[in-house]
């Protein structure tokens, strides 16, 4: 459903650094957006790129927009989500190539896009986060918020991990397998889907707790409500295991600790296209019916 919101007067643009199309997109999109009156801010890496002298730092841009748009890819864009927890600024993700779920826009499709959003012909698609907390000896130690799934795993070992499940403090398994995924819905068609995971639709409130090559092939992917919380704790004596938070940041784990992970209290917005939906994007990212 179309929603308005107040006018938009300041755009942030954050792009993935180092791709050749990049300034060739802000050669194009900046004169476009200063023309229609449109104040934009750009990070360091994407103001070196445009050949810009001036820029914000990136984590001040969700505070002094309304809109960030992000060009590159899904990782861009998981990057950014983290940014902008607890701000109102909506997410335009662009797509530079590549499977793409969270960035559904196209380089082709970009202008007519803004248009619409400028004209407030939009859909604004909220997603869940997950909120998590590394403890160690009661001890908060490392903390992280996700848009697609906080990942347990054996590292760059070749042992398996042995890890306890629980949910609202009850316990659920024990488990030895390569690592533990729990995801968010937008997550679940990501590193969850590849180790058997459920598609489950992004507008449900709910977690995926998949495992990873079960020593036991009983052990099988489930679904939780999103307002439960899990705690994953490290029963291996062995070094290497890690906690990895949207793929992007890691964290060392000992035996004993503790992997709490619950909802976060925000939620993200993503810009939709009207033209696209859900079921329209899983055809065309996993090639079904071909």
């Amino acid at each position: 459903m179309a929603q308005k919101i107040l006018k938009m007067q300041r755009i942030g643009i954050i792009a993935k650094p180092h791709r050749p199309e990049v300034k060739k997109v802000l050669d194009g999109l900046l004169p476009w957006l200063a023309e229609r009156g449109l104040e934009v801010f750009l990070d360091t890496d994407t103001a070196a790129t445009a050949g810009l002298p001036s820029a914000v730092q990136k984590s001040r841009i969700p505070s002094l927009v309304e809109m960030i748009i992000v060009l590159g890819g899904d990782g861009t864009l998981l990057s950014v989500a983290r940014l902008v927890e607890g701000r109102d600024a909506l997410i335009l993700g662009v797509n530079l190539g590549g499977l793409g779920f969270l960035t559904e826009i196209t380089l082709d499709g970009v202008y007519t896009a803004l248009e619409k959003i400028f004209q407030e012909d939009f859909i604004i698609d909220e997603r869940m986060m997950l909120k998590s907390n590394i403890l160690r000896q009661g001890e908060r130690i490392a903390q992280s918020t996700v848009l697609n799934d906080v990942v347990i795993s054996k590292g760059s070992l070749a042992r398996m991990i042995n890890l306890e499940v629980y949910i609202n403090y009850q316990f659920v398994t024990s488990l030895r397998a390569d690592g533990l995924i729990v995801s968010t819905p937008t997550g679940s068609t990501a590193y969850s889907l590849s180790a058997g995971g459920p598609i489950v639709h992004p507008s449900l409130d709910a977690m995926i707790i998949t495992p990873v090559c079960p020593h036991t092939l009983t052990n099988r992917p489930i679904v939780v409500p999103g307002n439960v919380g899990v705690e994953v704790i490290l029963k291996s004596k062995d070094e290497g295991a890690v906690a990895t938070f949207d793929g992007q940041v890691g964290f060392s784990l000992r035996e004993e600790d503790v992997v709490e992970i619950k909802a976060s209290e925000q939620k993200i917005k993503l810009v939709g296209s009207p033209d696209r939906n859900y079921f329209g994007i899983l055809r065309e990212k996993l090639k079904w019916g071909r």
